[in-house]
C-alpha cells in the first residue's frame, strides 16, 4: 500500500530478446572512480538492472534503492521494498518499468542510489544498444576498476578511511578505533576486482525471496 493505494508488482521473468543494453556504471564521488561495464538483455526492467548492478559492483542488496532520471523534469523509480516508507504516491516502481521506456539512445543516463544512509550514488550511462551475440550468456560484466566499498562503511568518507587503512595508513587519533577498522576490513583490498569473477543472480529468484522475507 502507498497512501492508501494498493500496489501490485510484476514478478521478474526471462524474456525473448534480440538486443542488449551496454551500460557503464560509475560510483560517483570516488577518486579514482569505481566503475563497471555490463551488458544486459533488452527486455530487462529497472529491477533486473538493479540486481545486475548489485552483482557487478559487489553490493549485498541489504538496503533500499531507487533511480532518478532527467534534470528539468525528474522521474523517480522506486524500489518495491520501499512501499511502506513512501510519503508520496509513486508513479514508477522498478519491477514494473522496462529499461526501454527511458533508455532509447546512446548517452541516456540515470542515477542509481543504493543505501540512503550511506548514499551511494551511481551514474548509469547507456553506451550502446546492440544485437546480442550468439553464445554469450547475458547479463555479462565486461570490465571494471577497483573493489566495491565495504557495505555499511559510512559513505564516501568512510570508504576513503578504508582505502587509507588498506594502504597501511590511517587518520585515527585513537589506535583502538584503527585496530577495530583493520579487523572489520579483513582481507578487503581496494584494488581487487576481476570481471571474470562476477556472478549474476537470477532476478526472479531474488525478487521472490526478498519479497517473501519482507
Amino acid at each position: 500500500m502507498t497512501r492508501g493505494r494498493e500496489v501490485s508488482f510484476i514478478t521478474p521473468r526471462k524474456g525473448v530478446f534480440k538486443t542488449v543494453f551496454q551500460f557503464k556504471i560509475t560510483l560517483l564521488d570516488t577518486k579514482p572512480p569505481v566503475w563497471r561495464r555490463i551488458q544486459v538483455p533488452g527486455y530487462y526492467t529497472f529491477y533486473d538492472l538493479h540486481v545486475a548492478i548489485q552483482n557487478a559492483m559487489g553490493w549485498t542488496d541489504s538496503h533500499l534503492h531507487a533511480y532518478e532520471i532527467g534534470k528539468k523534469r525528474l522521474v523517480r523509480i522506486e524500489s518495491p521494498y520501499a512501499v511502506d516508507e513512501l510519503f508520496e504516491e509513486a508513479k514508477y516502481f522498478t519491477p514494473n518499468t522496462r529499461l526501454a521506456r527511458f533508455f532509447a539512445k546512446e548517452k541516456d543516463a540515470a542515477v542509481y542510489e543504493y543505501d540512503f544512509g550511506d548514499g551511494w550514488r551511481h551514474e548509469v550511462l547507456l553506451e550502446d544498444i546492440m544485437l546480442k551475440k550468439v553464445g554469450v550468456k547475458y547479463p555479462v560484466c565486461l570490465d571494471g576498476q577497483l573493489a566495491c566499498p565495504p557495505e555499511d562503511c559510512g559513505g564516501t568518507d568512510g570508504y576513503q578511511a578504508c582505502v587509507d587503512m588498506a594502504a597501511g595508513k590511517h587518520s585515527f587519533e585513537n589506535e583502538a578505533d584503527a585496530r577495530q577498522l583493520k579487523v572489520w576490513l579483513g582481507d578487503w583490498r581496494p584494488d581487487k576486482f576481476s570481471a571474470d569473477e562476477v556472478v549474476f543472480a537470477n532476478p526472479r529468484r531474488r525478487f521472490l525471496n526478498t519479497m517473501r522475507n519482507d
